[in-house]
């Protein structure tokens, strides 16, 4: 199909934020992609829930508007269907029946093909078909090409990145401008940066789905999300944002994965970032995205991993690359499917710096018996800082540990438990 001039007719499903941003994109900019293909784009169908409703952006006049799944699966003159509803249910039907009938799909959806990848690109290499989704991990910035083109002949070291722009907007707000994260999750949520329900960003689960895919794509193993280990940012508070700022960092929702003696360690939580370093000057409701291969060495990406124009942006490049690589598709970026599920160490074992912060009361003894316990358990302690007057009886303390292995920490923060002179809530981070 190189040498094809005749349009490449898409079938979208979904006409909400991205739905309205590709049909933008498409329209806004139809010669040169024209140009850069040799061969049109053209809208033919479009899946609607409400036919009535009114819409963000116009169609042109000869597209078709359907509230019937069927029609869009089964028309001969769609070539891919393009998936952006979202959700799990009804997306992954349509994703199924379009690959059965011989369509190929591109898609946004980072949690259905979190959760159900494995079985929908098993069925689109039986089939011979494209199942593309640069969109799904982050935005405009094209990890998912990075990891499948350019490093393919690499060996994945490691991949950290600031996978969700919502919760790094509310942390950068936290930390600019001293917000609450009550306060600042509002401001998110006025300015369309967060949804009414902004559960899956603040808990950590959206960027646990981009992260699996990343996995998927780096090492060719799946991890499912059950054994992601995954915290979010509700209990982030200005004051250790501040504290944080006091010994040189800043703190991040960070997502990581890295090999140890060939098994994956890897999960989502927010983390202390040295203000040094690339991922802490990112901010407002930005991504970005460290890989090193063996070969290829550190590279950043780093753009807006959300909104209309961007993420349409990234539906647009996969039906660009399925129709310049003539619809020969490059779905994981393995020949052999199925991937078999990833191999993990177990998790006490990993090693980081800590950031430890005590609620105590304000009596002698108490830093001496904090510190003896992470001798115990043989916790080196970095920088220790004890700040501020009296509330109700209590002072902070705050401990920055040199590396230390998870289960060492957890016992220090058992002991602590047991400890009457501190305050349950002791709060913990890891540090990059």
């Amino acid at each position: 199909m190189h040498n094809d001039k005749r349009p490449v007719r898409i079938g979208l499903a979904g006409l909400g934020t991205v739905g309205s941003g590709l049909v933008a994109i498409v329209a806004r900019n139809a010669d040169w992609i024209e140009r850069r293909l040799g061969r049109p784009i053209v809208l033919t169908k479009v899946l609607v829930r409400d036919l009535a409703k009114p819409r963000a952006v116009a169609l042109p006049p000869d597209v078709g508007l359907t509230a019937d799944p069927d029609a869009l699966v089964t028309d001969p003159d769609i070539d891919i269907v393009v998936e952006l509803m979202g959700g799990t249910g009804a997306a992954y039907d349509l994703i199924r029946r379009a690959l059965l009938a011989g369509k190929h799909v591109v898609t946004a959806n980072k949690a259905l093909l979190a959760e159900r990848g494995p079985e929908l690109f098993a069925l689109a290499a039986e089939k011979g078909l494209g199942l593309y989704y640069e969109a799904s991990c982050a935005g405009a910035i094209p990890i998912v090409a990075t990891l499948k083109e350019s490093l393919a002949g690499n060996r994945i070291v490691s991949i950290i990145g600031i996978l969700n722009g919502t919760a790094n907007y509310i942390l950068s707000s936290m930390s600019d401008k001293g917000l609450t994260f009550a306060a600042a999750l509002r401001q998110a949520q006025e300015k369309g940066y967060a949804e009414a329900d902004p559960t899956l960003d603040i808990e950590g689960i959206d960027a646990a789905h981009k992260l699996i895919l990343l996995i998927r794509l780096a090492y060719g193993q799946n991890l499912p999300l059950a054994k992601l280990p995954v915290a979010g940012i509700t209990k982030v508070t200005t004051e250790d944002i501040r504290f944080a700022g006091e010994f040189g960092y800043t703190i991040k929702l960070i997502g990581q994965v890295h090999e140890v003696e060939g098994r994956l360690s890897a999960g989502v939580s927010p983390m202390l970032v040295h203000k040094d370093y690339l991922l802490a000057s990112v901010n407002g409701a930005f991504n970005a995205v460290r890989v090193e291969g063996d070969a290829s060495g550190p590279i950043i990406l780093h753009g807006k991993g959300a909104g209309d124009l961007p993420t349409g942006s990234a539906v647009l490049g996969d039906i660009m690359a399925l129709a310049r690589e003539g619809m020969i598709p490059n779905n994981t970026g393995f020949l052999v499917e199925p991937l078999p599920e990833a191999s993990q160490p177990d998790p006490e074992d990993a090693v980081c710096p800590h950031y430890i912060h005590f609620t105590v009361k304000d009596q002698a003894g108490v830093m001496a018996a904090i510190s003896k316990s992470m001798g115990v358990h043989g916790v080196s302690i970095r920088q220790a800082v004890q700040k501020g007057d009296p509330e109700d009886g209590y002072v902070p303390i705050v401990f920055l540990t040199h590396e230390a292995t998870e289960r060492a920490i957890k016992g220090v923060l058992e002991d602590a438990a047991a400890m009457p002179f501190i305050k349950p809530g002791t709060v913990h981070f890891r540090v990059l």
